[in-house]
């Protein structure tokens, strides 16, 4: 950790297959969202850290993301953290060198890899967050689900303002769990979806639900049917939550809009590919399927 003018700063050096700008690009998608905040390529991300707000002023230079923290100098546990979740968040740890050789091989993926090189899955370390952001989503576009999570987070989360900017954290499980359905429904949210929320925070709260839980189960299945076991919780939902927050490569979410309409684009089909051809796209991307959906969605990007 330096010294710097605003306090302290850490570098933290990153892999060769790493690009920024990319990952800046996929966080950057919707004027809707309230979780972080983007100028001059430096992204502001406000942590809570055993009870204490942690502002990360994040850039990037010479193969290092630069974190400073402009509120105040953080303990050094706290920083550890700090370090942990932006490593989680960019999944720098992933070797992505055996995805690339796979994919400049592939028919389908082979111009995204080369367009998106270095891109990332940009992952949701809170399981909480990760499971209501899911949920959020279900069977509505993805404009109105960031209104919906703007409006959630605003309502329900916490903030800190510095030099005249606002910057919030998602809301606690415990305090959700101590909403009513109709608290959460007033925001435009639909009776289930509320209802599913609130018993998931519950969970969360007492305990009954948490990340080390599903980290202690045998394998990918076991989480996944662990996670489907939770009401609101389907296999769409549960695919994108073992792909976010738990960075499982593997995870394919073979219902996702999204990616039917990203193959469609690629493969130039005037229909949605099919559930066994989408099986036969899987079987080629063993391994990486969730690697290959992400380019996939960002490819749908470039339409814009």
């Amino acid at each position: 950790m330096k010294q710097s003018d605003e306090k302290c700063h850490i570098e933290l050096s990153t892999p060769m297959l790493f690009n920024y700008d990319e990952c800046l690009l996929f966080l950057a998608r919707s004027d809707q969202e309230v979780l972080h905040t983007i100028k001059d390529k430096i992204l502001y991300k406000l942590l809570k850290i055993n009870n204490e707000f942690i502002l990360c002023k994040i850039g990037y230079s010479a193969q290092k993301i630069q974190v400073h923290f402009p509120l105040k100098t953080p303990s050094k546990a706290a920083v550890e953290q700090v370090i942990a979740y932006i490593r989680e968040w960019f999944d720098l740890d992933r070797n992505l060198a055996p995805f690339y050789n796979m994919a400049q091989q592939d028919a389908i993926l082979q111009q995204p890899v080369k367009k998106y090189y270095g891109l990332r899955i940009i992952g949701i370390p809170d399981l909480f967050e990760a499971l209501v952001w899911a949920i959020i989503g279900q069977q509505i576009n993805l404009t109105f689900a960031y209104t919906l999570k703007k409006r959630f987070v605003e309502h329900f989360g916490e903030s800190v303002t510095y030099k005249g900017e606002t910057y919030l954290v998602f809301p606690t499980c415990e305090k959700i769990a101590s909403l009513e359905v109709e608290d959460v429904k007033a925001l435009q949210f639909t009776v289930r979806k509320a209802e599913y929320i609130i018993t998931i925070a519950q969970a969360m709260a007492s305990g009954e639900l948490n990340k080390e839980k599903l980290l202690k189960e045998q394998n990918r299945t076991s989480m996944k049917k662990f996670l489907m076991a939770i009401r609101g919780v389907g296999a769409w939902t549960a695919d994108y939550v073992l792909m976010k927050c738990f960075h499982d490569p593997t995870s394919f979410p073979i219902a996702d809009v999204g990616l039917h309409n990203a193959l469609k684009m690629q493969l130039a089909l005037d229909r949605k590919p099919t559930i066994d051809e989408l099986k036969e796209f899987e079987a080629q991307w063993q391994g990486w399927q969730a690697y290959a959906t992400f380019y996939l969605w960002r490819s749908l990007y470039d339409k814009v």
